[in-house]
């Protein structure tokens, strides 16, 4: 039986997100970010569409990389100003009933402890409906704004990353049993304290002495992403992750990318048809191909190649502005993020990028493809890599706010639904239940977290 398509919203808590100057686009409403409003009715829009989540991403540095400077980032607002991305989620969670939040926090730069509680607030508030992108940071300037002269080495921040997830997990899963929390009136207890423990871990890079401050929320761990594609990063998705968030330019390039994570995850003793893989997307679509062709040509004329190469030195660590505009990119091994490159200098051997290619593919959707035509041949595209690569769904970046996405609702997902490949409704349950199935609101037993569980034949605390 064909699989079912997944569908969430890239987006990110800022003006400019992955197609650097479409901001400028007279239909945009990028300069709504900040409004309450705005990500309101795109949450209320996303969940007509029967979209599974609104996945947000999030930095804590500029991209300063470009130049030796921000400037380009500032000029062309270049993922700043950018917001927090956790504090839209109430908000959009008291609108909707069902849609997902998937949010983006930086581990490197976020003590557990104070972290663990606040996912463990907003599982609560959303009533299980929220999700934590994993991530370790790829920006020199986040960890100065820190107190850091720059951020760990690539895989160092993975090993970071283990120990972390150590903390969290005895956090969320083993300081409350199920039954602590007694609501008992008559007897005036409301918490046995035989049944909360404290947590104490002495790992490589944490220290913690405390019991969790939340009572169990309803998935207790958040729904675990994870958007890393490099080796280390692959591991890390394999052993921890439920989603995974890849990018590639082709279906020949993210197939074996899918089927190496399925099976790092194999060897971790996962099922590895039990992690749910997206890959990044732009569509852009109109009622025929034609216009479909023309909405991309008028795109096209608020595109910024500048801001397009300032956010791809961000991502890969290399200064493309030293570069000639007819240079070949080659590959050069950074701390910044691996695969952005790696997308451009080695996913296609038959294939040699110049500095301006780089900047008008990336100016619109970023390092993914673009799929344009009508409805029924977006449709067949999103079939066809589902089929062809073994991924679950798409994480579909914008070109123009909220234009792409109700597009996608208004015109593809019809399509989709009278085809059978995209769900009528949506499953009851957290957003994990939602995901994989009824029942299933906390992780599976072969997950890491599980080990740190409170059993049942526990004896309470003397």
């Amino acid at each position: 039986m064909p699989k079912q398509i997944r569908l969430n919203a890239f987006e990110m808590n800022c003006v400019a997100h992955q197609s650097p100057g479409l901001w400028q686009h007279p239909r945009d409403r990028s300069k709504d970010y900040a409004r309450l409003d705005y990500w309101v009715e795109l949450a209320q829009t996303l969940e007509r569409g029967k979209f599974d989540g609104l996945f947000l991403a999030d930095v804590l540095g500029v991209y300063d990389v470009f130049g030796g400077t921000a400037d380009a980032a500032l000029k062309h607002a270049i993922q700043v100003p950018v917001n927090d991305p956790l504090l839209l989620v109430p908000a959009m969670a008291q609108a909707t009933r069902n849609l997902g939040f998937g949010v983006t926090v930086t581990l490197s730069y976020e003590p557990p402890f104070p972290f663990a509680r606040r996912m463990t607030t907003l599982d609560h508030l959303t009533q299980g409906r929220i999700g934590w992108n994993v991530v370790t940071g790829y920006l020199d300037s986040a960890a100065r704004s820190m107190g850091r002269d720059k951020q760990k080495a690539h895989d160092e921040r993975y090993a970071v990353a283990e120990d972390y997830m150590d903390v969290v997990y005895q956090l969320w899963e083993g300081s409350w049993a199920d039954d602590a929390v007694l609501r008992d009136r008559k007897g005036g207890v409301f918490t046995d304290p035989r049944r909360v423990r404290r947590i104490s871990h002495r790992g490589p890079h944490y220290r913690l002495d405390a019991m969790h401050l939340g009572e169990p929320s309803p998935q207790r761990t958040p729904v675990l992403y994870q958007a890393g594609s490099s080796p280390a990063g692959r591991a890390f998705a394999a052993r921890h992750a439920e989603c995974v968030f890849i990018s590639g330019p082709s279906k020949q390039v993210i197939a074996p990318r899918v089927a190496a994570i399925r099976k790092l995850a194999a060897e971790a003793g996962r099922d590895p048809q039990s992690l749910l893989i997206f890959a990044l997307m732009t569509v852009i679509t109109a009622p025929n191909h034609a216009d479909a062709q023309a909405k991309l040509a008028d795109y096209r004329r608020y595109a910024n190649p500048e801001g397009a190469l300032a956010l791809m030195s961000g991502w890969t660590g290399v200064d493309f502005s030293r570069l000639d505009p007819n240079q070949i990119v080659q590959h050069v091994e950074s701390e910044a993020g691996r695969t952005a490159l790696e997308n451009i200098t080695r996913a296609d051997p038959q294939r040699a990028w110049t500095v301006s290619e780089v900047a008008s593919h990336v100016a619109i959707g970023g390092i993914g493809p673009v799929i344009v035509g009508s409805p029924d041949h977006v449709a067949d595209e999103l079939e066809s890599w589902i089929d062809e690569t073994d991924i679950d769904g798409f994480n579909l970046a914008f070109a123009v706010r909220p234009e792409t996405f109700s597009d996608v609702v208004d015109l593809v997902v019809p399509v989709l639904q009278k085809r059978g490949r995209y769900k009528r409704d949506y499953a009851p349950g957290t957003l994990r239940e939602k995901l994989f199935r009824q029942g299933q609101a906390r992780l599976g037993p072969e997950h890491p977290a599980a080990r740190y569980r409170w059993r049942a034949q526990e004896k309470l605390q003397a």
